[in-house]
């Protein structure tokens, strides 16, 4: 009987605790939901460049087969910088060249060359674009000499931009920076000031007279500094014992870490302003904060591969910029263009939600 009463105890508190049912309904359905129509793994829509230097009849049905692929968007450019200025900027995973002399070489008998720039910089991506260059380099072949052809007459040059040994490290490593600085950013701070409430202090240092700004700087600070030092141990251990390469600025990866560590922060305090609870104050912050982070910043699933009706939701995910700019700084070596663009939305970012915070922030005790 006591232990029948116990577990009748417990399922009223479920029933009674909304977290209970958002944790055990509520959150798998929201990550069922994201990993079926959210995240796909076989990267369907690659975008890659198209330059055909001297189109022919036989070059146009070259240029065709590539855009017959299913799995891979060809976009047509009108020269190399057009298509490396959009490599840069992440607009195309990939570049095809078909030379000038392609015809030429092989109405001689020779071998002629197709060419294939790929952004290594995102080593799946580049893989795929490399596999679909080649399938499409195939069904071309096959339509032109016959299925029963065995020998290629064309040959598929590759080279990989940023990341010539392919090594997926190279960028998994840099981006899994953006998740240590949300967890410190979010996770630790949707926790502090529903901490204050539920221990008493906060109506302690309210009852002293401390001020609005003080209390938010009282909370930004420490967890800035905490973070700041996070990033730069993670950094060198990047880069001095893990050997990934190192191509940009510190001063401007610190720069970008320090906006993105402190829209983390924002979000983090606004969560636990909002929040008097500490259980709560997690659990929002885990599904506002860190998951979207994880699934949606480009750092594991590409970006490219999801459906067009998720795109869109990326680009209100800080990680997202954070993971392009640390992935640029690395690899790349900084591109203007992208930093600016992706440090302004920080930037604005920071300041609407320290202005958030600080409005959230009560000034005095609370009546009754």
């Amino acid at each position: 009987m006591i232990l029948w009463a116990l577990i009748k105890k417990e399922f009223l508190q479920m029933v009674r605790d909304p977290s209970s049912i958002l944790i055990a309904f509520v959150l798998p359905l929201i990550l069922l939901i994201i990993y079926m129509y959210g995240i796909n793994l076989d990267t369907t829509k690659v975008r890659a460049g198209l330059l055909n230097e001297q189109p022919t009849t036989l070059t146009e049905e070259l240029a065709a087969s590539f855009s017959r692929s299913r799995y891979m968007t060809v976009v047509p450019v009108k020269s190399r910088q057009e298509a490396y200025r959009q490599m840069q900027d992440s607009q195309l995973a990939g570049l095809i060249v078909i030379p000038a002399d392609f015809e030429q070489k092989l109405a001689q008998g020779n071998e002629a060359q197709l060419q294939l720039v790929a952004d290594g910089g995102e080593s799946n991506s580049a893989n795929y674009v490399y596999s679909y260059t080649q399938a499409g380099l195939s069904g071309w072949y096959q339509s032109r000499a016959g299925a029963a052809a065995t020998v290629q007459p064309v040959v598929l040059q590759s080279v990989f931009w940023y990341n010539q040994e392919m090594n997926s490290h190279y960028s998994t490593l840099p981006s899994s920076l953006a998740i240590t600085m949300t967890l410190i950013g979010i996770l630790l701070t949707g926790m502090v000031v529903a901490r204050e409430w539920e221990r008493g202090t906060m109506e302690a240092l309210l009852a002293a007279g401390v001020g609005r700004l003080e209390l938010v700087l009282g909370k930004y600070i420490p967890y800035y500094l905490l973070g700041m030092v996070s990033l730069f141990f993670n950094v060198l251990t990047c880069i001095y014992v893990f050997k990934i390469p190192f191509r940009g600025s510190l001063v401007n990866l610190y720069i970008f870490g320090s906006f993105f560590l402190l829209t983390c922060l924002g979000l983090g305090l606004l969560i636990s302003t909002k929040m008097k609870s500490q259980f709560l104050a997690a659990q929002l912050a885990f599904m506002i904060g860190f998951v979207p982070s994880l699934l949606f910043s480009g750092m594991i699933f590409p970006l490219q591969s999801m459906p067009e009706l998720f795109q869109p939701v990326t680009r209100i995910i800080p990680a997202r910029y954070f993971v392009l700019l640390l992935q640029s700084e690395f690899l790349v070596g900084g591109v203007s263009a992208q930093m600016r663009e992706n440090t302004t939305y920080l930037a604005v970012l920071t300041v609407v939600l320290f202005i958030l915070v600080y409005r959230s922030t009560p000034k005095r005790l609370p009546k009754g």
